[in-house]
């Protein structure tokens, strides 16, 4: 088996990887009716541009669709980043909330890990990060 064929499928594999887990985030935000403000629904609709942007890159690896998707991903991370800051100020005004004589260092730990999980919109950004390890020396980017 060529170098060629291992990248290829290595290229594949981390698509998929990606799509898999756009589509688990999607899937559990649909769950758990993330919907319910107005800034919930930034999520969901950027797991539906990601998977259309995954698709073609992995339907059709192209330039372009490959350069869309680099896009697409790098508007996911930084989703990915809103999500985290929404999710530690939400656990954070709760904290002070049920503890309002506390300290914030006391406060802080506990927003790290409280109602709101920082995991779940970080899985946005490690699916951001595969999906642009993908493209790494890609042929279809370098060729003219």
């Amino acid at each position: 088996m060529s170098a060629e064929i291992i990248v290829e499928r290595l290229r594949r594999l981390l698509l998929g990887l990606a799509a898999f887990m756009v589509v688990g985030t999607l899937g559990e935000l649909l769950v758990i009716e993330h919907f319910q403000a107005t800034e919930q629904y930034i999520p969901i609709v950027m797991c539906v541009i990601a998977l259309l942007a995954l698709g073609a890159a992995i339907v059709r690896p192209q330039r372009w669709t490959l350069q869309a998707m680099r896009l697409v991903m790098l508007g996911m991370g930084l989703v990915s980043l809103l999500g985290l800051y929404y999710h530690v100020t939400g656990n954070f005004a709760f904290e002070l909330e049920i503890r309002p004589n506390a300290t914030i260092g006391e406060v802080f730990l506990d927003a790290l890990g409280g109602a709101n999980p920082l995991l779940a919109p970080g899985i946005l950004g490690i699916a951001a990060v595969l999906a642009l390890a993908s493209t790494y020396y890609h042929p279809a980017l370098t060729a003219k």
